[in-house]
């Protein structure tokens, strides 16, 4: 089978790395992550695949989903895994996700959406969550302690324009973040081991958000009586509810919830695998993904489970200075030859330049193992980024506290 992968950062290599347990390998962006693909040709990445003969098309990022790109591969017969771009709007528009949850009863937090400043400096009354309505690159999401936190990142959506100049602002909600992937055929579903990632730059949870620091699996929040209730009252009404309303959902739904004392709510949905939660799900598992997906785009999913290997697995993610603000490029990364036993570093920000590989964005590497237990998993992770440099080369050093701290009191 020859398999596409369109995007060129951690998540795709890591879906590289998998996928070519069982197919051959495109990619769209080959570079130094991706040294065993083959690159497909410059131009309309569906009209390439065609030529290419590829036989499935999987699209990490979510602007190309956005964009439309599984629509205008299944136009040319391609089987595609991920959504349409009438279902992508589940990410797309955070607005059009609230309301889609109001309409078919998905729990979730109070919200109100807002295309003017003034409407939305009046809902403000306290603490909440300002995010902006579209697309941006995990970005979009202020976490504000007062109102006039909250006016402020109001202002700066609309000022900067960010994620289509509108809002929605939630009730804060407490509890422990939970990242559900669930693998979906328009009508079936079958769920990927439960993750955590860490979203906030800096250790302890601090600092603005980013496209996250890093992640690990099996989350232990993640037990099996909560995913039979996330399946039941999340991943349900959504392959029910974007079916009735036109826009069959196939791919990979990520439902980002907060675990409290009144059960699970949605934060978000992606309409993609997680970055950097998408690295140590997939080490655990321990079955072919090529023909999983083709099942799913093809609708015909039948498998209710996944294989998945024993242990836990935990990514950290290596980043440049000053992200996720402005930071330097092409600086030269050494390390990356050590040989680690069960880890894995996906190259997410990297370019040749030369015969050296050098840093090319915010985000550099996702240096990801597998362990017995997760304090195995961060204690080999961790190590292994010892071995790693380049200048500027940050990390926080926190990555999976909470299911140690969950070790430590069993």
């Amino acid at each position: 089978m020859n398999v596409l992968v369109v995007g060129g950062g951690g998540r795709e290599a890591a879906l590289a790395w998998k996928l070519a347990e069982s197919a051959e390998v495109w990619v769209t962006n080959p570079g130094p992550g991706f040294p065993d693909a083959r690159a497909l040709p410059a131009g309309e990445i569906s009209e390439q695949a065609q030529l290419a003969g590829i036989d499935l098309v999987v699209v990490g990022p979510e602007a190309p989903l956005v964009d439309g790109l599984v629509d205008r591969c299944q136009a040319r017969g391609i089987p595609a895994f991920g959504p349409s771009a009438k279902a992508a709007r589940l990410e797309a528009s955070k607005g059009f996700a609230k309301d889609f949850m109001a309409r078919h009863d998905i729990p979730t937090a109070g919200y109100g959406h807002f295309d003017g400043v003034a409407a939305a400096h009046a809902f403000v009354t306290g603490r909440c969550v300002v995010k902006a309505d579209g697309l941006a690159a995990g970005k979009g999401v202020f976490m504000c302690p007062d109102e006039a936190s909250a006016r402020a990142a109001v202002n700066h959506v609309f000022d900067a324009g960010i994620g289509g100049g509108e809002v929605v602002i939630e009730e804060w909600l407490d509890g422990e973040e939970l990242s559900v992937l669930a693998l979906c055929d328009g009508e079936r579903f079958v769920l990927l081991p439960a993750a955590q990632d860490h979203k906030r730059r800096f250790d302890g949870d601090r600092g603005p958000n980013t496209g996250g620091m890093g992640a690990y699996a099996p989350a232990p929040l993640g037990t099996p009586e909560l995913l039979e209730q996330v399946g039941r009252d999340v991943i349900e009404p959504v392959l029910r509810g974007m079916a009735a309303e036109g826009a069959p959902f196939r791919g990979v739904l990520y439902a980002g919830l907060m675990v409290g004392s009144q059960g699970p709510k949605v934060l978000e949905f992606n309409v993609r695998f997680g970055d950097p939660e998408c690295q140590p799900v997939l080490m655990l598992l321990d079955e072919p993904l090529a023909p999983i997906l083709l099942a799913c785009a093809e609708g015909r999913l039948e498998q209710t489970s996944l294989a998945t290997r024993d242990g836990s697995t935990c990514c950290v993610v290596l980043v440049s200075d000053g992200y996720p603000g402005t930071y330097p490029k092409g600086r030269v990364i050494t390390g990356l030859d050590a040989v680690h036993d069960d880890v894995i570093t996906f190259q997410a920000g990297t370019r040749f330049e030369g015969e050296d590989i050098v840093t090319n964005g915010g985000r550099v590497l996702g240096v990801t193992a597998w362990g017995a237990d997760i304090r195995v998993a961060r204690d080999r992770a961790y190590k292994a980024l010892e071995t790693i440099h380049f200048d500027g080369a940050q990390h926080r050093t926190d990555i999976a506290g909470r299911a140690l701290a969950r070790l430590e009191n069993t």
